[in-house]
């Protein structure tokens, strides 16, 4: 995300962390494209109580034409 502070929704905390989902059986891939490996998502989620914020693909590049 930007470099604004973010606020939880859920619990008003203002601590985030960011994960990766994927690593092969979870990338994202676009639907017409079914032999690519895609890209993992990059999660920001706040610490406290695990809501994410924002969910970023990784490497757009791979999902392009």
């Amino acid at each position: 995300m930007s470099d604004q502070t973010l606020t939880c929704k859920a619990c008003g905390s203002t601590s985030f962390a960011v994960g990766e989902l994927g690593h092969g059986y979870a990338n994202i891939r676009p639907v017409n494209k079914r032999m690519t490996t895609g890209s993992p998502l990059l999660l920001t989620y706040c610490q406290d109580c695990g809501e994410v914020a924002s969910m970023k693909v990784k490497e757009i590049g791979k999902l392009k034409n």
